[in-house]
């Protein structure tokens, strides 16, 4: 039999992850890597490494012929996808297939069934899984939905079939609102998933977002395992989950696992996935869809639970059973807090820079997985994820204390993150009562916590290096990854050297004076402009909409004036720092 050898189609924090579970199993693992993510830490941990040769998602991780090429270099047996990026693409499944390699997810069959949305509500109409009101298909015209709303009332949610995440998703509450929401969600899709195709139902007001995680081999025994619950979320993007989902009747509970079970069975799944709900304030239940992939969240199930789900994804891609004797048995809970790379004094735009420092907490019930470590190097060009904090308790209560603890010990330094923000959450009885009276729910941070208006918390601010400051190192060595054939290799400089020659980044000198440009808040493409030369602005107004990672991004003026002369094209990519508009006073 031949030795298995994964290569890990990712980076980041779900890279090590893989990397870590293939090592405790003692299989070869091959990692592959974009320019700036040469020093990363998933590349340093891999038993092999290859570059892609480019730097923006579609050149390098996104690019199906570039990492299949890797695969065949690397002669690898398996290829697993993470999430994100290639994970719920049905065509570079097959084409992993086609290559004689096994593809650690579901078929790729599987995949275009339940990555329709619209196809995935069908299926999960046929088993009887609950399901809010909705168009039988994809939407071809505004008009469509202004008709389904004016039928089936309003609030109602227009979605993309083809995605995730957020993206291409517009809340309508007014019927004046339909055709500019349709259009927005479609662009979006568009951009995000190559796929304009949208559908609508109805909005169930309030609602909390509970998932179950279920595992399913190809001797058809199909396992839920637990519920999670992942309603503290903004704009869509989840930003703290738990295990099992609280709150939640045993009635309630029970329609979720079977519900969940059913759907997995009738569309054949083979692998590691998840089935989301929504549940609304008067305890409604509407199924939302199928993630045919590891989830982001998956470790608060792995505490509770004592699972490894990665090696299950790689035993059932072996075509292993599942063992008879797994059972679930959920044991406390946990919370897993997502540490980006984002300014929450800047309304959460991303954050670049150079990571100078990071004190790790420690004691019971403390898990740290992580994509960085001190002096990794955050471009903007990906997912501002960085890391990962779970905590786990006896009980929800004690697993609450044990984060304030575990996030009071937790210091990045170098860039902005989330941290300030994790940490208020903490304090706020709506999401930390015993007795919660469904005081959180998917937009209770925009529509609450964070109230439209009122004044960044102080709490907020953090120190930031400027754009284009100068970072020279301490005295000693300092050490580069550089590319030697395709792999990366280590070199040590003297300190005294890199000072001579100016500066470690090569980055320009910290400008100190007012500039008369409006600059890019962060790495991203313009979508347009919305001023026009001549046009006055005060400080806030927006002027311009970018997308950065998949989501579009308004850039607000920063102090008030006349706009002079638009600098760029749409369509163009911008980096954080470059001028978009110059600003006359």
């Amino acid at each position: 039999m031949t030795a298995r050898k994964v290569l890990v189609a990712n980076r980041g924090e779900i890279a090590v992850r893989i990397i870590g579970t293939c090592a405790q199993l003692g299989i070869p693992s091959v990692a592959i890597y974009a320019d700036s993510d040469l020093d990363a830490l998933h590349v340093a941990l891999a038993d092999e490494a290859y570059a892609l040769e480019g730097s923006s998602p579609a050149e390098t991780y996104l690019n199906v012929d570039k990492v299949l090429a890797v695969a065949r270099t690397a002669g690898v047996t398996d290829v697993h996808p993470g999430y994100g990026f290639l994970a719920e693409n049905a065509d570079f499944a097959q084409a992993v297939l086609d290559a004689g390699m096994n593809w650690v997810g579901p078929s790729p069959e599987t995949i275009r069934t339940l990555g329709d949305k619209v196809a995935a509500r069908q299926l999960a109409q046929q088993v009887g899984a609950p399901l809010a009101a909705g168009s039988d298909g994809p939407l071809s015209t505004a008009a469509e939905a202004r008709a389904f709303a004016q039928e089936h009332g309003l609030p109602s949610i227009i979605k993309a079939a083809h995605g995730g995440g957020g993206r291409g998703m517009r809340i309508v509450r007014s019927l004046d609102e339909v055709e500019a929401a349709f259009e927005s969600a479609s662009r979006e899709a568009v951009a995000a998933f190559g796929q304009g195709d949208c559908f609508i139902e109805r909005f169930l007001e309030k609602p909390r977002h509970v998932e179950a995680q279920v595992v399913a081999d190809a001797q058809g025994r199909v396992l839920v395992v637990g519920t999670r619950d992942c309603s503290l979320q903004r704009r869509h993007q989840k930003l703290v989950e738990e295990a099992p989902a609280p709150f939640l009747t045993d009635q309630q509970r029970q329609q979720i696992e079977d519900a969940s079970a059913q759907i997995f069975r009738a569309a054949g799944y083979v692998g590691v996935g998840t089935a989301e709900f929504i549940v609304a304030a008067d305890g409604t239940i509407a199924f939302l869809e199928v993630n045919t992939r590891i989830q982001v969240e998956h470790p608060v199930t792995e505490e509770v639970t004592g699972l490894d789900l990665v090696a299950l994804q790689l035993a059932i891609a072996a075509g292993d059973p599942l063992p008879e004797d797994l059972t679930v048995e959920t044991r406390g809970h946990a919370f897993e807090f997502r540490i980006n790379a984002e300014d929450p004094a800047r309304g959460f735009l991303p954050s670049a820079g150079r990571i100078e420092s990071i004190t790790v907490p420690s004691g019971p019930g403390i898990r740290w997985d992580s994509g960085v470590r001190p002096g990794s190097v955050i471009s903007g060009d990906f997912d501002s994820l960085l890391a990962k904090l779970i905590v786990s308790g006896p009980d929800r209560q004690t697993a609450l204390r044990r984060a304030r603890f575990a996030l009071a010990q937790l210091e990045i330094q170098g860039l902005a993150t989330v941290l300030p923000f994790a940490r208020q959450v903490l304090e706020a009885p709506a999401f930390t009562a015993q007795d919660q009276d469904f005081g959180v729910y998917t937009t209770w941070i925009e529509k609450e916590f964070l109230a439209e208006g009122a004044e960044p918390d102080p709490a907020y601010q953090q120190p930031l290096l400027p754009v284009g400051a100068r970072v020279f190192p301490g005295t000693g060595l300092t050490r580069f990854t550089v590319e030697i054939n395709g792999a990366p290799a280590q070199v040590g400089l003297p300190d005294s050297l890199l000072s001579s020659l100016g500066s470690v980044q090569g980055a320009a000198p910290v400008q100190q004076e007012l500039a008369p440009e409006l600059l890019a808040p962060m790495n991203g493409s313009l979508l347009r402009y919305t001023v026009e030369a001549g046009d006055e602005v005060e400080a806030g107004d927006q002027v311009a909409l970018l997308e950065a990672m998949k989501t579009e991004v308004p850039v607000l003026a920063e102090r008030a004036g006349r706009v002079g002369q638009l600098l760029l094209e749409p369509g163009q990519t911008v980096k954080a720092g470059q001028p978009l508009l110059s600003l006359e006073d």
